[in-house]
């Protein structure tokens, strides 16, 4: 009989000690439940991804030095039978340098230790290099399987790309005959992935002809969440066992003879995305070294949203909001941001505006758009000026669908650390704050979000009776737009053949092109969807191509 246990944990990029720490203490919980074999995700020594760190002399060398003081921690603390499978940064050290493949020859490797040796190691054999990744800048790929044999069971190793791709380390465990292929991922969130993910790994374990046990990373780094969903499945596509989303977990199943495990409940589409917004704003957060954030409420949805995700993550008492009125400012949005307080016990804290807008306005005569923006840079200096004297984190409150089309004022409301709502269309905004909003009442607690903020006309406040619909389409029509041109890389001639009004597609494209520049500057912020604006779509900021529905002369 083999029993194995999927580490998905929480690794940090850099912590080798930390990340070595979190190795240790799982594989005693893992011999502790009477696991024989225990694996941790793609590179967990060093965390993932780690770009172009891989590319250090003395990074690879420390994660090598980190394999081998973790193999003597396990044999000290007693687990030397137990066999560990885990991720870290190799290299090829007999090969020099040449032009057109990474510096120091990096390999994205996983060491197989049992009594105080390496009994095999594995190179990632299929390097993605789309999307987020970029892994042929980083590593040289591998080209040999791995197996070895635990209790008289033989066991294989793939690592996250190679089981997307065909060939390579699947067929290898059927050719190979092995009963169990382990597959170690740093596979990131976006939405609906969890059904690809599971659809995936019982066709690769049909073809491999064995048990595939999947092992994922959980929470966040920088612009990616990983949402663990660790799995195991039989030859046949019977699901044995699978881990919760977002969490932490030592999954324990038996995988020879193949038993049921437990299998945890999916999360629901709003309570998906949620928690992933969740989860990547406490990490990068928590992993940076900040224990608080600030940031604008002004009583809109989006800074609604945004403390509502805050005060979940970090808790009230150190999520800090800063109500900031201007002279155009609603007496009704100064009493949303009242009342989001009031229901989330956040700290609130207002700064009057007006006397500063004064200052500049006397000194520089601005009108029109210029003064609007002004009101925005005040407010940009306000919440950085109160971060550098007490250390807190700002974070920027806006969502995709402004992110697209420029709707936001460099220095401004741009300003900050982290945006939780980076990838989070305004639609999806509003969904998600009703979707809170009834989980509390459903729980019986206060729901965080005022009615008032989601059911109101959407405003920036910077001119007399000013609506976002002044400037733009109704969001749900945008956000229609963009979904086919920003995810889908849709054309103008797509669009309008889709029924979209011919003026209005050559406006929305031409606005969302010209903004690049405001994107680049913009903060990092959870990764949500198939096409995240960062990592995900790269276009050049001096760019004269544009988007026409008719044809192109």
């Amino acid at each position: 009989m083999l029993r194995l246990a999927l580490a998905q944990a929480n690794a940090t990029v850099g912590d080798l000690e930390g990340n070595a720490a979190l190795v240790l203490e799982l594989s005693r919980q893992a011999s502790a439940a009477g696991a024989s074999l225990v694996a941790f995700p793609e590179m967990f020594l060093t965390g993932y991804p780690m770009e172009d760190l891989a590319l250090r002399e003395s990074f690879i060398d420390a994660s090598k030095a980190a394999v081998v003081r973790l193999n003597e921690a396990l044999v000290a603390a007693g687990l030397a039978d137990l066999t560990v499978v885990v991720g870290y940064l190799d290299r090829d050290d007999d090969v020099t340098d040449v032009l057109g493949k990474p510096r120091h020859h990096p390999r994205n490797a996983v060491a197989v230790l049992r009594n105080g040796r390496v009994l095999g190691r594995y190179f990632k054999h299929h390097l993605p290099n789309y999307g987020v990744f970029d892994e042929f800048r980083y590593f040289v790929p591998g080209s040999k399987p791995c197996q070895f044999d635990v209790d008289g069971v033989s066991v294989a190793i793939a690592i996250c790309e190679d089981l997307w791709q065909d060939g390579g380390p699947v067929q290898w465990a059927r050719e190979s005959g092995a009963d169990v292929l382990v597959v170690v991922n740093g596979s990131p969130y976006e939405r609906n992935k969890d059904d690809v993910r599971l659809a995936l790994a019982q066709r690769r374990a049909a073809e491999a002809g064995c048990v595939l046990a999947y092992v994922n990373l959980v929470g966040g780094q920088d612009e990616l969440v990983f949402d663990g969903d660790s799995l195991v499945v039989t030859s046949e596509g019977q699901l044995l066992a699978r881990a919760a989303q977002f969490v932490d977990e030592l999954l324990v199943v038996d995988v020879s003879p193949p038993t049921v495990g437990s299998v945890a409940t999916r999360l629901s589409d709003e309570a998906e995305v949620y928690t992933a917004l969740t989860v990547g704003l406490r990490d990068y957060v928590r992993k940076n070294g900040f224990t608080d954030v600030v940031f604008g409420l002004s009583g809109g949805i989006d800074s609604a949203l945004t403390a509502a995700l805050a005060v979940d993550a970090l808790g009230a008492q150190h999520v800090h909001g800063v109500s900031m009125p201007s002279a155009y400012s609603s007496q009704h949005s100064r009493d949303d941001a009242a009342d989001l307080a009031a229901r989330t016990g956040l700290q609130l804290r207002t700064v009057e505006i007006e006397p500063m807008v004064a200052a500049f306005q006397e000194q520089l005569k601005l009108s029109g758009l210029a003064e609007e923006n002004l009101q925005a840079r005040v407010r940009g200096i306000t919440l950085m000026g109160i971060s550098n004297s007490e250390g807190q984190l700002v974070l920027a409150t806006g969502n995709k669908s402004e992110l697209s089309v420029g709707y936001s004022t460099m220095y401004g409301d741009a300003v900050g650390a982290y945006a939780p709502l980076k990838d989070v269309p305004k639609t999806m905004v509003w969904a998600l704050s009703r979707w809170r909003n009834e989980v509390a009442q459903q729980r019986g607690q206060t729901a965080p979000i005022p009615s008032n903020s989601i059911t109101k006309p959407p405003s920036a406040e910077l001119r007399p009776g000013q609506l976002d619909t002044d400037s733009l389409p109704d969001y749900h029509l945008l956000d229609d737009i963009l979904d086919d041109y920003v995810e889908r890389d849709a054309s103008a001639a797509d669009l309008v053949a889709g029924g979209f009004e011919p003026a209005l597609v050559e406006r929305i494209l031409r606005l969302t092109d010209v903004a690049e520049f405001k994107r680049r500057q913009y903060p990092p912020g959870p990764k949500i969807s198939l096409r995240a604006f960062g990592r995900d779509r790269r276009l050049p900021m001096t760019n004269a191509w544009r988007e026409r529905p008719g044809p192109h002369e």
